[in-house]
């Protein structure tokens, strides 16, 4: 009988799992509300914006793999992911609040428009530092928490499913803050106080973890320098294209950034946009919600690389189709039809986006593995860097043809601010002439640059050297390697 293979507990799954919702409920806050935030509360020029978001995230993206080399190069009693998760929680909440106080006032109205910009964007970097200090232990963790990939990919399935429901609780932050901030008749005290209290929850779901779950392998220590991690990656080359891969990718983020003020100002914010906006949205998030949970049932039947390539493609048409609907009738999608059309495109399209990103997580987690065995090291904090050096990057990307979008059509602070006075005083905004090329920027933004993320995305993974087979032989070995003589069990506290 083989050497049986150490493995999370219960317990520790779910502690695990937990801490996920918690932070992407941050993740949430960021990726949605503060983009809006800035543009549509603070009124800072959406090309502003979008420029600083570039740069900002684009920095955030680099110092990832930085990061992974510090983790990698952790050796406690604790292992070399937890040390991390003990502190992070906290860090996070406290960097929330800061982004969310703007003392300056908004940028249209404060006798210093600069440092309203410059308080937000240092800020947001700042918080940006604290979520790369949790986001690679806390994923990493996954490929030294079992020995057993099988079972590592069941977690890393579930964390992704997990992911989206606290990013989905991130994502109600924008239209609670609104509404509490109507009724404070101040938009920037709603969105703080807004913050603050999902911020707390994330912190909650987020500190027990570190206390809890505890690293099964003891991986080679390499002390190695900071420009390591970026030859590392590169040299690894089915990581190489999952990274080539993300980046091309970037315009599929438009859709988690504009996709709520499109609802917001062209539906309206009465109960019956609310309902409108809120079937749309409920597609979209229910396709990805069901779609990352069914992955690991269809990784019985297709290859990762397979799978990979068919759930983006899948994706285009309906994108497509979403903008011509609204071409065809661009002041009347509130029309039953319409809007059961918009809701199905949207539900297809949420289907291509929740099947990649579960398995971008599992085939880094293969790139790991590959690495231990192809060179004795086990960088699982630098391959976790990669995973979010994309995301942060495809964010920052997005988030500048954004800008550059609305800047086209001039949709920016001024007439923002226009827009927002029209409706508070009742009007429809998407039957205003005036304001429909506001309205068709956020749908194009939303559909064509995204059908084109799709297209591109599969391009590098068309040779994706890592098969299910080829990496079912790597474990094999590895295993073997492990429960050798020579192996050390770890002994944490």
């Amino acid at each position: 009988m083989g050497q049986k293979l150490l493995t999370y507990s219960r317990n520790e799954k779910w502690l695990f799992l937990t801490a996920i919702v918690g932070q992407n409920v941050f993740y949430g806050i960021f990726s949605s509300a503060f983009d809006y935030y800035l543009r549509f509360t603070l009124l800072i020029p959406s090309m502003a914006v979008g420029t600083a978001m570039l740069f900002a995230r684009a920095f955030d993206a680099f110092s990832n793999p930085v990061m992974g080399v510090f983790v990698d190069r952790t050796n406690t009693k604790w292992g070399k992911c937890r040390p991390y998760l003990f502190a992070a929680p906290s860090i996070l909440l406290l960097t929330t609040v800061m982004s969310f106080m703007s003392p300056f006032g908004t940028y249209t109205h404060a006798q210093r428009p600069a440092l309203v910009a410059a308080w937000a964007f240092a800020a947001y970097v700042l918080f940006s530092l604290a979520y790369t200090v949790s986001d690679i232990p806390l994923w990493g963790i996954t490929s030294l928490a079992t020995e057993d990939h099988n079972d590592r990919n069941k977690l890393l399935a579930n964390a992704r499913v997990v992911a989206a429901a606290g990013m989905g609780l991130g994502f109600i932050v924008m239209p609670i803050a609104e509404s509490l901030g109507g009724k404070l008749a101040s938009d920037q005290k709603g969105f703080l106080i807004t913050a603050i209290l999902f911020a707390i929850i994330g912190f909650a779901m987020m500190q027990p973890v570190p206390f809890g779950m505890r690293e099964k392998i003891s991986p080679k220590i390499e002390k190695t320098g900071p420009f390591h991690a970026f030859q590392v990656m590169w040299k690894n080359k089915p990581f190489r294209r999952i990274l080539i891969s993300g980046v091309l990718a970037s315009p599929k983020m438009l859709i988690m950034l504009v996709a709520l003020p499109l609802m917001t100002y062209y539906f309206g914010q009465g109960i019956t946009g609310v309902l409108l906006m809120g079937l749309v949205l409920a597609g979209l998030f229910g396709g990805q919600f069901i779609a990352q949970a069914l992955t690991p049932k269809l990784l019985t039947r297709f290859s990762k690389k397979k799978l990979f390539m068919y759930s983006n493609l899948f994706a285009v048409l309906p994108s497509l189709l979403a903008f011509l609907l609204y071409k065809i009738s661009p002041m009347n999608l509130i029309h039953p039809v319409n809007i059961g059309l918009l809701a199905i495109c949207f539900t297809f399209v949420g289907i291509g986006i929740g099947i990649p990103v579960v398995l971008m997580s599992i085939m880094i987690a293969d790139c790991v593995d590959y690495q231990e065995y192809m060179t004795g090291e086990r960088p699982d904090g630098v391959f976790f860097a990669g995973q979010s050096f994309v995301a942060k990057l495809q964010t920052a990307i997005a988030s500048f043809i954004m800008g550059v979008g609305y800047n086209y059509v001039g949709f920016s602070d001024a007439a923002i601010e226009k827009v927002k006075d029209y409706i508070a005083a009742g009007g429809v905004a998407r039957t205003n002439p005036e304001f429909q090329p506001y309205m068709m920027i956020m749908f194009f933004l939303i559909t064509v640059p995204a059908a084109v993320g799709y297209l591109l995305t599969v391009i590098p993974m068309r040779k994706y050297e890592l098969d299910t087979d080829e990496h079912n032989r790597i474990i094999e070995e590895l295993n073997k390697r492990r429960h050798g003589p020579d192996r050390e069990r770890p002994e944490q506290q």
